[in-house]
């Protein structure tokens, strides 16, 4: 009966849990070097299977530059940004701040869209704003001292990273709505949005800078763990949030889908010995009540 709403949960559940799996690969090879890696292994799984069930017929010509767009926007800047912040801030922050694109998104289709705003959803975007706050701000005991609660460098460049993530995912989705709706294949127009990301980092990571450059070294198990969270993260994930749409009430499974944060408290929790201070709790309660109120009513 409810079987499109545990599917939701259990993206929520592989987003947060690829979110801990990236940590330690992307403080070793560095973002730009991680999410390089991460896209192109993620683009030969997607071409892959849209080759295997013929997905590419429901692509057009039309559809090619915004979905291009998209992908430069929404998953090359966004997602470098996305592994920027994580580097800096930790899993936990990370996905506090990622949340912000909900709230952006129902922003962005008010201005630019002319979609219309209610009091309960203007109310749902100050609570995911709160929320986000309230975890950074609070999010973290003194006695916590497990290396993905601590910040490194100043605490501002990181929430503009983290920030400059939400937003991307936001401007990048709605510049693909429009061809979603046309009834294109998802696996075939996320294959196009992920190969533009992976091409423009393998052209950055070209460039003479050391900072563009890989960190530590390439290992199998390194390689292997990035290849595990592009599978769980893009590839099931997104899959089962595309089988909970087909089914179930999109309010319910994109508040379900926001859980993340929470789900990855426990986690946390348990990979790192140390029980998240009541501030992330209360953080991450807010964020999940504020998308209720936001795609639900």
């Amino acid at each position: 009966m409810y079987l499109y709403e545990a599917a939701a949960l259990g993206a929520a559940s592989l987003w947060a849990l690829t979110g801990l799996l990236s940590a330690a690969p992307a403080q070793h090879l560095g973002a730009i070097a991680f999410n390089c890696t991460r896209m192109v292994l993620v683009t030969i799984m997607l071409c892959v299977w849209v080759m295997l069930t013929d997905g590419w017929n429901s692509i057009g010509s039309g559809h090619l530059s915004p979905l291009i767009l998209s992908g430069f926007i929404g998953i090359f800047m966004g997602d470098t940004a996305l592994f920027l912040t994580l580097n800096r801030m930790g899993p936990r922050r990370t996905a506090m701040l990622f949340a912000l694109n909900a709230p952006m998104s129902a922003i962005l289709g008010w201005l630019i869209l002319d979609e219309t705003l209610t009091a309960i959803q203007v109310l749902g975007i100050v609570l995911i704003f709160l929320g986000v706050l309230l975890a950074i701000r609070f999010g973290k005991r003194k006695s916590q001292l497990h290396k993905w609660e601590s910040i490194k460098g100043p605490l501002w460049v990181g929430v503009l990273f983290g920030i400059a993530a939400a937003l991307s995912q936001s401007i990048g989705s709605l510049i693909a709505r429009p061809v979603m709706e046309t009834g294109a294949d998802p696996v075939a127009a996320s294959s196009i949005r992920v190969g533009v990301a992976a091409l423009g980092l393998v052209l950055l990571t070209c460039l003479p800078f050391s900072w563009v450059k890989p960190a530590g070294s390439f290992t199998l198990p390194v390689i292997g763990i990035i290849a595990v969270s592009g599978l769980l993260g893009m590839g099931i994930g997104m899959t089962l949030i595309l089988f909970a749409l087909s089914g179930g009430e999109v309010g319910i499974i994109a508040t379900l889908s926001a859980t993340t944060p929470v789900v990855m408290l426990p986690m946390m929790w348990w990979r790192t010995k140390e029980f998240p201070a009541l501030g992330a709790w209360a953080g991450a309660v807010l964020v999940v009540a504020g998308s209720a109120l936001l795609f639900v009513v």
